[in-house]
């Protein structure tokens, strides 16, 4: 496929999405005949939403359902940070919490991120996720502590870091974004949707094209 003029994928991004999109469309194909059509609505991006870069036109929206003990999603990441990358400026990127049941540390995970986003360190810690997910990913032992360490070597207030992470709030948060990723469809992740609309990527460069056209 060619791809357009605005933004040109590296290859790395070729090489980090197709190690997830296999998965990806395995877990999501069960729920593909039952894919909404466009969603405009707040179930996709609430006001409390969280934003790793955003477009002052608002043409286009990119917004990710993930679960940072999801190999896939942790496969995809390069591909989207890439994409932040390449279109920085141009496309708002919003992430949505949507931890597994079945993975252990998944909400654990999802609340200690909340928990730095109370204190403005939300990218810095949705980042260290990924990159120490194979340290405490797939295992059935609470990652609690190895958790509240990277919150410390992220130099947060560990005393208002442990009130958020212990907090029923923090755990409705993300709750709430389960829940409408349910309504949206959302079976597995990473879940990609594009000014309202549910992706089905067979490659990085599909993603790439959508976001072309999108911004066109």
């Amino acid at each position: 496929m060619k791809l357009s003029t605005p933004a040109r994928i590296s290859v790395g991004i070729v090489a980090a999405f197709a190690v997830a999109v296999g998965v990806l469309l395995a877990v999501n194909s069960g729920g593909s005949e039952a894919q909404p059509p466009n969603v405009t609505n707040d179930r996709l991006v609430r006001a409390d939403s969280h934003k790793l870069g955003t477009a002052a036109d608002g043409k286009a929206t990119f917004v990710e359902f993930l679960d940072f003990e999801c190999e896939s999603c942790r496969a995809a990441y390069p591909a989207v940070e890439q994409l932040r990358k390449d279109y920085a400026g141009k496309v708002t990127f919003v992430v949505r919490y949507f931890p597994i049941p079945s993975h252990f540390n998944a909400e654990r995970a999802a609340r200690a991120v909340e928990a730095a986003a109370g204190q403005g360190k939300f990218e810095q810690m949705y980042q260290r996720m990924y990159e120490t997910q194979s340290e405490w990913g797939e295992q059935q032992v609470p990652a609690d502590e190895r958790f509240r360490g990277y919150a410390k070597d992220l130099g947060l207030d560990l005393t208002a870091y442990d009130k958020a992470y212990q907090d029923p709030a923090t755990l409705e948060r993300i709750k709430k974004d389960v829940a409408d990723g349910e309504a949206l469809g959302v079976t597995g992740t990473p879940t990609f949707f594009l000014n309202g609309q549910k992706l089905q990527p067979q490659s990085a460069q599909d993603l790439v094209a959508s976001i072309d056209a999108a911004l066109k």
